[in-house]
């Protein structure tokens, strides 16, 4: 299989990421191209395609008190986020975004008589596994923290009665816009009405901002629900498209990742530093 140049380098930020966590200070560029093996100019050119900005910028994005910035700097508060048009058509920078709930009974069936095709698919952040319906996404996971079989056994235990085909073709078109970020991606959100309340929460929280537990569960009418909404939120099926690396802590902590918290951080900083560009630019 023709590696996708994107996964290609995110992979490479993977380990610069590991890199720049395990010094006690930035990184050169001359040294962190070393340690990838790779000359400081193809470096550049690699980390700069998928970063969007330097190796320099990048790190301050990917330091740990990253979270604790977009806190103070870029906390949305979804209370005052405008909820219009979820229920039909959202836009998420360039991409537009068409959902539709499966039924509380539906849901409680497990996935019963429902037939879902999936494909092990490239991604900005490396290979994943992306499972549909005739109405659109229903699954996404990571895989590069917890590999295939834990990846695929965590998203189709969810509907465990579902039949699943091996069709990535039927799905491709949805993935390529979910991990463009243009074009049209249709999601079938199936889950508990309390979850998908958390999860259309989520969509309101502009890319490169954050919100908190607390704030998602103010938003939904349940303030005292701050657990119940992490739990939610780290059930969303369908990550990256359903935001839930923008919930952290209200202390500025990143919390917990379904997908591996490298992952979160690498999505916090890959959409903080292309919302910086599009101001700056």
């Amino acid at each position: 299989m023709q590696t996708d140049p994107q996964s290609y380098h995110y992979h490479v930020i993977r380990r610069a990421i590991d890199a720049i966590d395990a010094a006690d200070a930035p990184l050169p560029l001359e040294t962190l191209a070393q340690q990838m093996g790779m000359s400081p100019a193809h470096f550049q050119r690699v980390f700069s395609a998928w970063a969007g900005v330097s190796p320099k910028r990048f790190q301050q994005y990917l330091a740990l008190g990253h979270a604790k910035a977009l806190l103070s700097e870029r906390f949305t508060t979804l209370e005052a986020a405008s909820a219009a048009g979820l229920s039909g058509t959202g836009r998420l920078h360039d991409l537009f975004l068409r959902w539709e709930a499966m039924s509380p009974g539906d849901f409680a069936k497990g996935g019963a008589g429902l037939i879902m095709r999936y494909g092990w698919m490239d991604s900005p952040f490396g290979e994943a596994l992306v499972i549909g319906t005739d109405k659109g996404l229903a699954g996404l996971g990571f895989v590069t923290e917890m590999g295939r079989d834990t990846v695929w056994a965590d998203l189709t235990g969810r509907w465990p009665n579902a039949t699943y085909i091996d069709d990535p073709d039927a799905l491709r078109d949805w993935a390529n816009a979910a991990f463009g970020q243009a074009g049209e991606a249709r999601l079938h959100m199936i889950g508990a009405p309390f979850q998908i309340k958390v999860w259309e929460a989520l969509l309101r929280i502009p890319s490169g901002h954050v919100s908190t537990y607390g704030e998602i569960a103010k938003s939904i009418g349940s303030p005292k629900a701050v657990r119940a909404v992490g739990t939610a939120v780290g059930r969303n099926p369908v990550s990256w498209l359903i935001p839930c690396h923008r919930a952290i802590r209200a202390t500025g902590g990143l919390g917990g990742y379904h997908w591996g918290l490298p992952v979160k951080r690498a999505m916090l900083a890959w959409e903080t530093a292309r919302a910086d560009e599009v101001v700056t630019g």
